[in-house]
């Protein structure tokens, strides 16, 4: 019933002239055929398939109830699984090319910054296995040094993003689902015995383009607590007063608390940071948040050091910090929202200051 109605609704406000699906088997011959498609470069954008597909349902009453159904959700999983078998194939590759939509083209070279990463340009493939491996692909020896590597009060950036919110005295139970978004620890954490810690505390959110570097590295030197994927929503949105959608990159609080994400608790060296916690969140698309090897409980992480990866598309992610353990934030990391010349903070660059009188 969600997902007859989802096609036959009409969103308020959004800008279609006529409904882009015409039933649900027309959906599912789309999905179907997006299984063997690899994001194309758009001009200052990576297509995203899914998305173009399920945005109108996404805006629906209908739709807000049906992609929260953990039924539908489980079928969406088993989709982009076998999707991510494609873009983790040689057939993925095909898009490596230097035609405008291709990602060697000059204008996709600039916007992706090809030159910081590790490649072979003699390579017809610059040296990658397939889609997924040139996403994640990592950057040169050098290209990010790591900020004050032997001062614990120094904070990193965990991941190349653009800041999206700060908030401090954050509850351990909130509405995260209504348009203002606060955080809710209790949700973003999944129920995990540490929110008691965080309760009142801060909570940095920042996200990551689909243009950019899709790797996270520790915020903190310190050991590992716990590492666990948390299941939940992929194609969910918030709703607004008014029953309109608020879109993916507008919906980022909320989705820390639903969507599938990563949950590494680290407890840093320096005791006054002491514990904290690195959420991953995987937005539409990005469902496949990745752990690194070694990311297991007892293992101490270096500052800076990778942690995991994202495999397509953009994606967001939250620091959790204990209340009194952060001094400042750097200027570059408070958030300038709907600034279009927002600055990137760059992976492993001077987030925040630990609290020194604390």
């Amino acid at each position: 019933m969600y997902v007859h109605r989802m096609v036959a609704e009409v969103p308020h406000t959004k800008p279609y002239r006529r409904n882009h699906l015409q039933s649900v088997e027309h959906m599912l011959r789309l999905i179907n055929a997006i299984l063997t498609f690899a994001p194309e470069f758009g001009e200052n954008a990576v297509i995203t398939p899914l998305c173009a597909i399920f945005d109108w349902a996404m805006g629906t009453p209908a739709g807000f109830a049906a992609f929260r159904d953990p039924r539908i959700n489980a079928m969406l999983q088993k989709i982009l699984t076998a999707w991510c078998e494609f873009l983790d194939s040689a057939d993925s590759l095909y898009v490596l090319n230097d035609s405008p939509s291709g990602w060697k083209c000059a204008t996709a070279q600039r916007a992706i910054g090809i030159e910081q990463f590790e490649h072979d340009p003699q390579d017809e493939h610059w040296g990658f296995r397939s889609w997924n491996d040139f996403f994640t692909r990592r950057f040169k020896d050098g290209a990010r040094p790591l900020a004050s590597p032997d001062d614990d009060n120094v904070i990193v950036n965990a991941c190349e993003s653009t800041p999206y919110r700060l908030a401090t005295g954050v509850k351990r139970q909130d509405c995260f689902w209504i348009k203002s978004q606060p955080y809710s620890l209790q949700d973003m954490l999944a129920n995990d015995d540490s929110i008691d810690q965080f309760v009142g505390g801060t909570v940095y959110q920042a996200y990551l383009s689909a243009m950019n570097y899709h790797r996270w590295h520790s915020p903190v030197a310190g050991t590992i607590v716990r590492a666990f994927l948390q299941q939940g929503t992929y194609f969910s949105e918030v709703v607004s007063e008014d029953w309109d959608a608020v879109p993916p990159p507008v919906s980022q609080s909320y989705l820390a608390h639903v969507a599938v994400r990563a949950i590494i608790l680290i407890d840093a060296d320096n005791p006054v940071i002491g514990l904290v916690a690195f959420v991953a969140v995987g937005m539409d698309e990005v469902s496949s948040c990745m752990f690194s090897e070694h990311v297991k409980p007892g293992y101490h992480v270096a500052k800076g050091e990778e942690l995991g990866y994202f495999q397509f598309g953009g994606s967001t992610h939250c620091l959790v910090f204990r209340p009194g353990a952060i001094a400042d934030f750097t200027l570059a990391a408070v958030p300038r929202l709907h600034d279009p010349n927002a600055p990137l903070v760059l992976v492993r660059s001077k987030l925040a200051t630990a609290n020194t009188t604390a």
